[in-house]
């Protein structure tokens, strides 16, 4: 590859983290990486505007001219203040939390409007550390993936796994006009290639 004193910038939602992955990168490049904090709700837009090379998104991700590699799954778990009755045990479905109020978005939650038994105030939205707060003080509960609660855990809190929700996905994602060398070695130390190996 081309020397480039250009950083590339990889874009990572809250929960992923790339610093394994930017260590193998300094290791085998001079190429400067920046790492780019996305909230998940822009990380469509970060992309389509070129502020990131690559970024670490949560599928699904919009946009028709992205090439998006799978990277691994997670569970989704319910986030609810610490002495709720959900602690006392080691996991839920959304049935057990069917009288709930959910803070966080209910479209991203399958299965929640079926399920679901109260009538669901007018929350505002919210980001994920906001969500965390809310269900910390027992007003209502957060599903999030688990990587997301466990980097915003309080003491105040916990979480359950619930177990009938599907997975959420961590993905690669890059415009396909900025497919390149660089690009490829990204995803190359992502998915554990080493500097030796082919890229075929």
């Amino acid at each position: 590859m081309q020397p480039d004193n250009t950083p590339f910038r990889l874009g990572f939602v809250t929960g992923a983290t790339p610093d394994k992955w930017a260590a193998r990168w300094r290791e085998r490049h001079r190429r400067p990486l920046e790492l780019v904090p996305v909230e998940e709700t822009d990380q469509a837009r970060v992309l389509a505007e070129d502020a990131v090379d690559m970024c670490l998104v949560r599928l699904p991700v919009t946009g028709d001219d992205l090439h998006v590699v799978r990277l691994y799954d997670e569970q989704p778990v319910v986030v609810v203040a610490d002495e709720h009755v959900v602690t006392a045990v080691d996991e839920v479905t959304l049935a057990d939390l069917a009288d709930e109020q959910l803070v966080t978005d209910p479209d991203l939650v399958p299965g929640w409007a079926a399920t679901s038994t109260v009538e669901r105030l007018d929350w505002p939205a919210m980001t994920p550390r906001e969500a965390v707060e809310v269900a910390a003080s027992g007003a209502g509960v957060a599903i999030l993936p688990l990587s997301v609660a466990r980097l915003l855990h309080r003491k105040d809190a916990a979480h359950r796994p619930v177990v009938d929700l599907a997975p959420t996905t961590v993905a690669l994602a890059w415009k396909r006009d900025r497919d390149d060398d660089w690009t490829q070695e990204m995803v190359g130390i992502a998915r554990g290639r080493t500097s030796r190996s082919s890229r075929r």
